[in-house]
């Protein structure tokens, strides 16, 4: 697939990144000189097998990770070197999570869980109840607002999450293997409503190494042992 042809800079820019990880006298090299550019509005999937650096790719485009080399610039902002603050900052107001194992806080309903984001910011109840409640008819789980994370189903907390991370109205919505913890056709429904979430305008990045899923995406890179290869 063919790099987006959006005008302007893009969402996001990554530059000769590259991360080592250090344990006793051993350097694990989990991404090399890796330069990657994300659109505003592009769904992007990065695909490759088990420990070619994927996750620690995602980790550092969601700034849960800092790279040892290269320059990352999200909206034309270099973030690499943020202090953690800053970081989490960005984090809450800019990019939305969607993590494989759904990980919602067990004790809180549905609704608690999608609001408590917005509650970190400091927002008014008023407009974290609405925002709230509009990510959750969008997700078409306004009908379980006051139910918790044991009584849904996978698909249901899959949904639940994916309400979470649109409440913030992020910049970007990061997808860390979003259907590896549900059967078949719950993955199917989940990446179907990914895909509506795009066509809404989100811009998204998903990690996969499902060829079935990664095909749901507008575009894909391909991820081989740290490096990117020819798409």
């Amino acid at each position: 697939m063919t790099e987006a042809t959006n005008g302007g800079d893009p969402l996001i820019r990554l530059e000769g990144v590259s991360k080592v990880f250090y344990t006793d006298e051993v350097e694990t090299h989990a991404l090399s000189e890796v330069d990657l550019e994300i659109r505003d509005g592009e769904y992007v999937s990065i695909s490759g097998p088990s420990g070619c650096g994927k996750s620690t790719l995602l980790s550092i485009l969601g700034l849960l990770d800092t790279p040892t080399e290269g320059v990352y610039l999200l909206n034309g902002e270099s973030v690499e070197n943020l202090k953690a603050r800053q970081r989490a900052r960005i984090r809450n107001r800019r990019i939305g999570f969607i993590f494989q194992a759904f990980n919602l806080i067990g004790d809180l309903t549905v609704f608690e869980n999608v609001e408590l984001p917005l509650t970190y910011r400091g927002m008014p109840k008023k407009e974290r109840r609405e925002r709230a409640e509009t990510a959750l008819e969008r997700v078409g789980m306004a009908h379980r607002l006051k139910h918790y994370p044991s009584q849904l189903s996978g698909g249901q907390q899959q949904r639940v999450a994916v309400a979470r991370a649109l409440g913030g109205n992020p910049s970007v919505l990061l997808a860390d293997e979003p259907t590896g913890n549900l059967d078949s056709k719950n993955g199917e429904a989940v990446m179907d409503l990914l895909g509506e979430v795009h066509e809404g305008g989100s811009t998204i990045c998903m990690v996969t190494h499902d060829p079935r899923f990664e095909a749901y995406a507008k575009r894909i890179v391909r991820l081989f042992d740290g490096k990117i290869g020819q798409e």
